[in-house]
């Protein structure tokens, strides 16, 4: 696995180690487990509009221009303090990392349990996101 031009990648994996013990900073080392791998992760961001969903090494990745998304393998993976999200959509890098945190789309009244940072080539974006297992709370339909 390459970890392209997202430094936020390379500081998920880097500090990641075989130990399970604390580093000397008293960090945890230990992967990111708040996600299963057999989760279906969801995801939504504004100013661009933005969303989709990521399944195993499946990604969909969709906006108001094409509601029906884009298909993307990824290659997904647990670093220590989240999960990423990297493959490549029209020809461009896509990593977007996962971090546990609360989140608000600043738009419904719904808060979230994960934040999402996302990069496509140049482009960052900044959005919330949920599973099954950690829903959102707030309006089905806001």
């Amino acid at each position: 696995m390459t970890i392209r031009h997202f430094p936020l990648l390379a500081a998920l994996l880097l500090p990641l180690a075989a130990c399970q013990s604390p580093d000397e900073n008293g960090r945890s080392t230990q992967a990111f487990a708040e996600i299963a791998d057999s989760e279906t992760i969801r995801f939504t961001g504004t100013e661009p509009f933005w969303g989709g969903s990521a399944a195993g090494d499946t990604l969909i990745y969709s906006t108001p221009e094409n509601p029906d998304g884009t298909t993307i393998a990824v290659t997904r993976f647990a670093g220590n303090s989240g999960l990423g999200l990297s493959g490549a959509l029209d020809g461009k890098p896509f990593d977007m990392v996962v971090t546990a945190g609360t989140c608000s789309d600043g738009m419904s009244d719904r808060e979230y349990p994960f934040t999402v940072t996302l990069e496509i080539g140049e482009d960052s974006r900044f959005g919330c996101a949920w599973t099954d297992s950690r829903p959102f709370s707030g309006p089905e339909n806001p």
